[in-house]
């Protein structure tokens, strides 16, 4: 076994990574959009704006740098004040994520006073949504669903190992703002809506939950997620009395909001493919395993990678689905990455794989991590300082276990979302 090898293909393993982070940036990516979308406006028209998700930032600050004089009023709710955002024009506030705060429900209720001033004016409305912000601006179907409740249901719903799909079918059977909610609340302002997508190809409305798309015709019902995933006796009386009380799907009533999605998990997995074939490996990409329940994902991304001929990049992106099982920390990077190494461990090819799974937002489940990184050497190396893989495992603490071996890739919060990516490379060893 070469050292050396496993040194070299986890730096190109990160480098690949980093490729696909430099290619979703939200400040760049809306700067172009915006761009484009300055020849179709009337410069006459004042603009409202609405910036909602992990990139709501980046997103903001773009769209400000290009019509800075022409928006005269944007409410922004990310994970933190932007303090960046110098302009007075713009409201802030620092919505919850992934449980909805106080400040979720004040982002919610400035705007609708936002989106009403707009109408008034038959004004241009400029929602800029990214993943994440289905937490960060929330306000309740009707008033006997408390903050608590929202907290309880969204808690129950990341957790029970559902599709971002299904939770957020769910999610807007009890939301006042949801599935293109907050966007009826101004059927006379002309809108459009930027999105960079966690989700899968065609389904960006379910972005933040859709605040300014109506949901597919073919989405699921949320009675129906309730009953799969058995959780009638988990969520609070008023979030089920919500859910009963569904009616039929909303309609918009004024133009139908034009949309554009400037960046998601596509495009991050070109630019990771362009950056692996750069490096001397065979480019490969794994379209249909995506969404995988975890453990069976893993199992495919590395039957795939061992049957293809060295050297080899394979490329996975989506999320595998991922129950919670304990109390530790970690989320489905970083338990990839671990249930990865426990596979690797059992293989006797004569070959090095190295595994990197990271999210694009830097963030993992209740981590600081973005992912982690693993090897054949992996479990070699926690077995010699007394770690057990299962028992990290069973406890759902892959970044307990990653830590403890320096195997964690921490990157920060990127201010972007689309979704995971899995870069898995394999060499024949020396």
């Amino acid at each position: 076994m070469s050292l050396d090898q496993l040194i070299q293909l986890r730096q190109a393993a990160h480098d690949i990574f980093n490729a696909a982070l430099r290619a979703v940036d939200a400040r760049e990516v809306t700067h172009r959009a915006v761009g484009r979308l300055v020849t179709k406006l009337d410069r006459t028209t004042p603009i409202y704006a609405l910036s909602i998700g992990k990139a709501a930032l980046p997103m903001a600050l773009a769209l400000e740098e290009t019509l800075g004089g022409q928006i005269k009023q944007g409410i922004l709710t990310s994970t933190e004040h932007s303090l960046q955002l110098q302009s007075n024009k713009w409201q802030r506030f620092a919505g919850g994520h992934p449980l909805p705060t106080e400040e979720s429900l004040q982002a919610a209720q400035a705007a609708l006073q936002l989106l009403e001033k707009a109408d008034a004016e038959r004004a241009v409305v400029v929602f800029l949504v990214s993943g994440g912000g289905s937490a960060m601006i929330e306000w309740p179907t009707n008033p006997e669903i408390t903050l608590r409740d929202l907290q309880a249901a969204n808690r129950i719903l990341v957790s029970c190992g559902a599709t971002i799909t299904e939770i957020n079918a769910v999610r807007r059977a009890f939301s006042a703002v949801k599935g293109g909610k907050l966007a009826n609340r101004a059927p006379d302002a002309q809108l459009v809506t930027l999105i960079i997508s966690d989700t899968n190809p065609g389904d960006e409305a379910s972005v933040a939950s859709g605040p300014s798309l109506l949901p597919n015709s073919d989405a699921p019902s949320a009675s129906d997620i309730v009953k799969k995933y058995q959780l009638d006796d988990q969520l609070p009386a008023s979030i089920l009395g919500a859910i009963q009380q569904t009616s039929e799907p909303i309609t918009r009533s004024g133009t139908s909001p034009s949309h554009f999605v400037i960046a998601d998990n596509k495009t991050a997995i070109d630019a990771a493919l362009t950056q692996a074939a750069s490096l001397g490996f065979r480019p490969l990409v794994a379209e249909d395993i995506s969404e995988q329940p975890i453990a069976e994902g893993c199992e495919q991304v590395l039957r795939r990678i061992s049957s293809e001929k060295s050297p080899a990049c394979l490329i996975s992106g989506g999320e595998f689905s991922c129950p919670v099982r304990g109390e530790g920390r970690g989320g489905r990077n970083l338990e990839t990455a671990l249930r990865c190494a426990i596979q690797l461990d059992q293989s006797s090819a004569n070959q090095h794989t190295v595994v990197l799974s990271g999210g694009t937002d830097g963030v993992d489940g209740n981590s600081p991590a973005a992912g982690a990184f693993a090897d054949e050497t992996t479990l070699t190396r926690a077995r010699a300082i007394g770690l057990d893989a299962f028992d990290f495992l069973e406890r759902s603490d892959s970044y307990g276990f990653f830590e403890k071996l320096g195997d964690a890739i921490i990157t920060g919060p990127t201010e972007t979302n689309v979704r995971d990516l899995r870069v898995v490379l394999k060499i024949d060893s020396l």
